[in-house]
C-alpha cells in the first residue's frame, strides 16, 4: 500500500461546474482551459482541492451526468490533454483535483448499453437491470425516477423493460454483475492513474437494487427528517425506498472501491448520499471502519432553513450516528437553489447572509464544499421557461423551476462580454443582476470575495477547526454556539442568525481567554457575562 495522509479531513473543496466557468473558444460553453485559466482566481480563496463536475463523453441529455465514455474529455470540453494540463496547474497552485464517478447508471448511448439492449445473450445481456413485464405489460413493479414518472422504460427489441433512476436515457447498470464491477474499477483506474486525487460519487447509494423487484411502500412522513430527496411536487417523495437503493451489497463494492484508491496512496473520495431519513444511518454504514468511503455529504443543510436549532439537529445527529466516519458540509451545489436566496428575506440581507453562512461552514466540524460563484455571494437566477435546460425543471415547470437557476455562467469582469465568461452566446443567461457582483469588482477589503478569503485563512490558522473536537453548548437564547478544540486550541463560537439582536449569557465554567474576532465581524460587546450580538453577527474567544 502506498503512503497515506489525511489532507482530506477539514478539507476546503471548491466545486467547478465546468459548463459554467470559462469558456476560451466562444461557443459558449465552459471548458476544461477555461478552469486551467481560473486556476489562480480559486487558489487565492485558500482552498485544498477543486471538484469538477463531469466533463466525460456524453449526449448531454443531463448535462453530462449521462456518460458514454468514462475514460475521455468530451469534444465540448477539450481534450485528455487539455484535462492534463488543468492537472498539472492545479498541482503546481498547490490544489489537489478531485472529479466525479458517475457510475450507478450510463448514457443509453454508452457501447455497453448499445450491446445490452442488442439480444437476450449477448455477453452484456445483463450488465444492465432488465426485467420483464407484468401480465398486463405494466412495469415490474411501483419504482418511481427521480426525474418524474416510472422507473422503467419499454424496449422492443427485448422486449422487456430496463430501469432508469433519473432518465429514460439513463439506464442503471447491474451491479449485481461482478463483470460490472470490474469494468467501472477499471474506468476508475484510468483516472487514478492520471493522478487524480480523489473522486465525487454521484448517488453513491444507487448502486445496487433489490434482485426480488419488491414494490417500494408509502413513505410514512417522518418529522424529525432534515434531508429530501425531491421536491415536494415529485411524486418520487411519496415511497419509501426501501428496494430501489441503498441496498447491503453496496458495502462490499464500496470496500473494493476504496481498496484500489488505496494502492494509490493520498487520494480521498466523497460520496453523495440521498436517502431521505436513512441518510445520516446510510453515511455511518459508507465511512466507518477506514475501508469505504472517506466520507459523505448528505443534503440536510441544503435545505431552506438557516437557523440555530436546524443546524444543530442536523449536527448533533450525524454526530450521533457516525462515530468514526466523516462529513462534507455545503450550503449549495449544482442541484439546489443557491443559499444565499435560500436563506434572505430581501436583497439588503444578500451580502450580510453570504458572509454569514461561510464563517457557520468554516467553523463546523467535518470537510467543506464551496460551489462556484457563492465566494461572489451570487443569488439564484431567475430563468425563463425558454431559456431552461435541465430536463428536471422542464418535467415539473412551473411547480419546481429545476436546477439550471444555480447553473448560470460565473461572472468575471463586469464591463466585459457576458461578464467575462464567453465571447458567445453563453449556454445559459448570465443574470444582469450578477454582473455588478462579478469578482473583478470585489477586489476590495469588505467584499464578499475577501471575507471568503479571510474566513478560510482563519480556518487554516486553528487546528482545532480543520479536525478538532465540536461540542455543542446550551445557552438562554436561540443561538448556535459551541465549542471547536485540539491539544489546548479551544475556541467558542457564537452565531446569531436572527434579524434582530440577541443577548447571550456566557454558560457557566466558561472562561474568556482572548477574544478573537472573526473576520468580517468586530467585537462583539461584552457586559460582564453577558454577550450582545447584533442581527448576523458572531462572538468568537479563546478559553
Amino acid at each position: 500500500m502506498a503512503s497515506q495522509s489525511e489532507w482530506w479531513r477539514g478539507a476546503v473543496i471548491y466545486q467547478v461546474y465546468p459548463r459554467s466557468f470559462q469558456d476560451t473558444n466562444g461557443d459558449g460553453i465552459g471548458d476544461l482551459r477555461g478552469v486551467t485559466q481560473r486556476l489562480p482566481h480559486i487558489a487565492s480563496l485558500g482552498v485544498d482541492a477543486i471538484w469538477l463536475s463531469p466533463f466525460f463523453t456524453s449526449p448531454q441529455a443531463d448535462m453530462g451526468y449521462d456518460v458514454s465514455d468514462y475514460c475521455d474529455v468530451d469534444p465540448m470540453f477539450g481534450t485528455l490533454a487539455d484535462f492534463d494540463a488543468m492537472m498539472a496547474e492545479a498541482h503546481r497552485l498547490g490544489l489537489k483535483v478531485i472529479i466525479d464517478q458517475v457510475i450507478s447508471h450510463t448514457a443509453d448511448k454508452h457501447p455497453w448499453f448499445v450491446e445490452s439492449r442488442s439480444s437476450r445473450s449477448n455477453d452484456k445481456a445483463d450488465w444492465y437491470v432488465w426485467a420483464d413485464p407484468k401480465k398486463d405489460g405494466t412495469a415490474p413493479n411501483n419504482w418511481l425516477s427521480i426525474f418524474g414518472g416510472p422507473a422503467w422504460e419499454w424496449d422492443g427489441v427485448r422486449k422487456q423493460y430496463y430501469m432508469h433512476n433519473f432518465l429514460t436515457s439513463q439506464p442503471d447498470l447491474n451491479f449485481h454483475n461482478p463483470k460490472v464491477q470490474d469494468a467501472v474499477l477499471e474506468t476508475v483506474r484510468f483516472w487514478l492513474e492520471r493522478g487524480v486525487d480523489g473522486f465525487r460519487l454521484d448517488t453513491v447509494n444507487f448502486y445496487f437494487h433489490d434482485e426480488e423487484l419488491r414494490d417500494n411502500p408509502p413513505l410514512i412522513p417522518d418529522p424529525d427528517a432534515t434531508g429530501l430527496d425531491a421536491p415536494d411536487v415529485n411524486p418520487y417523495g411519496m415511497q419509501n425506498h426501501l428496494y430501489d437503493k441503498t441496498q447491503p451489497e453496496n458495502i462490499g463494492f464500496l470496500q473494493r472501491f476504496r481498496a484500489l484508491l488505496d494502492e494509490y496512496g493520498d487520494r480521498t473520495s466523497v460520496g453523495e448520499v440521498g436517502d431521505g431519513a436513512r441518510s445520516l444511518k446510510t453515511v455511518a454504514a459508507y465511512t466507518s471502519g477506514g475501508d469505504k468511503l472517506h466520507m459523505c455529504y448528505t443534503f440536510d443543510l441544503l435545505g431552506p432553513d438557516f437557523t440555530a436549532s436546524h443546524i444543530r439537529k442536523c449536527v448533533t445527529a450525524f454526530q450521533a450516528a457516525v462515530t468514526d466516519g466523516w462529513v462534507c458540509w455545503a450550503f449549495s451545489n449544482h442541484d439546489v437553489i443557491r443559499h444565499v436566496s435560500r436563506f434572505i428575506w430581501s436583497p439588503e440581507e444578500r451580502e450580510r447572509v453570504a458572509k454569514l453562512a461561510i464563517s457557520v461552514l468554516a467553523a463546523l466540524r467535518g470537510s467543506i464544499c464551496l460551489y462556484q460563484g457563492e465566494e461572489l455571494g451570487l443569488t439564484e437566477a431567475d430563468l425563463a421557461f425558454e431559456d431552461l435546460r435541465d430536463p428536471y425543471g422542464i418535467r415539473f415547470w412551473p411547480a419546481f423551476k429545476g436546477r439550471d437557476g444555480c447553473r448560470t455562467p460565473m461572472v468575471w469582469e463586469a464591463g466585459a462580454e457576458h461578464a467575462g465568461f464567453s465571447t458567445g452566446k453563453p449556454w445559459l443567461p448570465v443574470p444582469v443582476d450578477h454582473v455588478p457582483l462579478s469578482a473583478d469588482r470585489q477586489e476590495d477589503a469588505v467584499s464578499v470575495l475577501q471575507h471568503y478569503r479571510d474566513t478560510l485563512a482563519f480556518r487554516r490558522s486553528h487546528a482545532a477547526l480543520l479536525d478538532g473536537g465540536m461540542r455543542f453548548l446550551d445557552t438562554n437564547a436561540d443561538v448556535l454556539a459551541f465549542l471547536r478544540e485540539k491539544a489546548g486550541d479551544t475556541l467558542l463560537f457564537i452565531f446569531n442568525l436572527h434579524r434582530g439582536p440577541q443577548e447571550v449569557l456566557l454558560p457557566d465554567g466558561i472562561g474568556i481567554r482572548e477574544t478573537c474576532t472573526m473576520p468580517g465581524f468586530g467585537e462583539a460587546h461584552l457586559d460582564g457575562r453577558t454577550v450582545k450580538l447584533e442581527a448576523f453577527d458572531v462572538f468568537c474567544c479563546a478559553i
